[in-house]
This record gives C-alpha cells, sequence and structure tokens, in this order.
C-alpha cells in the first residue's frame, strides 16, 4: 500500500497530477519532502540484480526506469518517480552492502581513490518517459582500519551505496567533492528532478494556495 506524504498540501482541489515515488528510501523521501509537493510512497519490488557486463551507469538508468514502470503499472494516471545510485569504481559497480563485513570491504576497496556516484532519475507520465543521470565525483581519504570501524560502529551505512553516507558522518570519509547538483550525493537529484516535474506539470514553485 501506498503512504502519502504532505497530505495537507494534497487537501487543496486541483488538477495537478498524482506524483509517486517509486522507493522505500527514507532518504529519498526527505530529499523529495524538500519539494513541498504532495507525494505518495510505493515499493517497486523489482530485481537490482546488475546484467551480464552492465556498466555501472547503465546499471543505475535502468533500474531507475524499471522501478518507476513497475510503480507506474498500479498508477496509470500517476506521475511517478524512479531512482537508482551505483557507485562506480574504475568501472566496477558498487551498490548497498547490507551487512557491516561487507562495508567494511567496500570502505577499504575505497580508501584513497576518487570514484564517481551514478544517480538515476525515471519520471513516467501518462503521457511521457525521461530518463536522467547526474553524477559526483569523490575522493575518499586513506583510511585505517580503526577509521572504519569507528565510522561504520556510529553511521551503520548498510543501506547506503558504497558505504558512505554523506549526509551524516560519512562527509568526514571525503577529502573532495564535485558534481552541478550537490544533492546528487544522497541518491535524488533535486535540481535535475526540478526539471524533469516542470515539463510534466508539477514544478514545485507553482503550487496551489
Amino acid at each position: 500500500m501506498a503512504q502519502i506524504y504532505n497530505q495537507l498540501a494534497s487537501s487543496h482541489p486541483t488538477k495537478r497530477p498524482r506524483l509517486v515515488l517509486a522507493s522505500t528510501s527514507a532518504y529519498r523521501r526527505e530529499m523529495l519532502s524538500r519539494l513541498k509537493v504532495a507525494f505518495e510512497t510505493a515499493d517497486p519490488k523489482v530485481d537490482e540484480s546488475p546484467l551480464n557486463a552492465e556498466t555501472p551507469i547503465a546499471l543505475a538508468r535502468r533500474l531507475a526506469l524499471l522501478k518507476a514502470q513497475a510503480v507506474a503499472k498500479h498508477y496509470p494516471h500517476a506521475v511517478v518517480i524512479g531512482a537508482d545510485q551505483v557507485l562506480d569504481v574504475n568501472g566496477q559497480a558498487l551498490g548497498k552492502p547490507g551487512e557491516i563485513d561487507a562495508a567494511r570491504a567496500q570502505l577499504s576497496l575505497l580508501s584513497g581513490k576518487t570514484v564517481i556516484f551514478h544517480s538515476a532519475l525515471a519520471v513516467v507520465s501518462p503521457t511521457s518517459t525521461a530518463v536522467s543521470v547526474s553524477q559526483c565525483r569523490a575522493t575518499f581519504r586513506h583510511l585505517t582500519g580503526a577509521q572504519i570501524n569507528h565510522y561504520l560502529n556510529v553511521d551503520q551505512p548498510f543501506d547506503t551505496a558504497g558505504s558512505a553516507k554523506a549526509e551524516s558522518l560519512g562527509i568526514a570519509l571525503l577529502t573532495e567533492l564535485s558534481s552541478n547538483d550537490p544533492t546528487s550525493i544522497i541518491g535524488l537529484p533535486l535540481i535535475e528532478l526540478t526539471r524533469m516535474l516542470c515539463r510534466v506539470g508539477l514544478d514545485p514553485l507553482n503550487q496551489p494556495v
């Protein structure tokens, strides 16, 4: 069942299309809430396994679109947002670690490296489909085992691509971040999403009052 957010805003009579976020991620829900638009969430329930020889950016694009399309089947008159983030380490895709040992291995691999976070968006409406990928280049510090263990105990980033929560203590893992959209590191690039929503009649700055 979909969960509804910003219920007060959605109570106003309006011709604005219904908006659904195809994600159960608390991070993406919080990010979308920043735009102050009424929306619901729904679990896309898709297989996120990579395909053979699939590049990290292709994986992110495919999964974002797959999630949006899966939810759009149940909400045919809505605008549906799908999103996915994949960390690219020299062509190797890193996803969510799931547990502490995998997270420790990921951060040991990332230590001292410059990598790319591919944050893909898909917006599916009754009349259109659009997909976009925003990129954030990140350079990790040279990390000791003790530093990694301390970070994992504090942030417990087991549901975050690459085990790095940049919105929390994870920012201390990095020496540099570079992106044309600073929100892309969290996994829902709001600048690009705003552009995409405007094209389907959901400008966050043009809402009923």
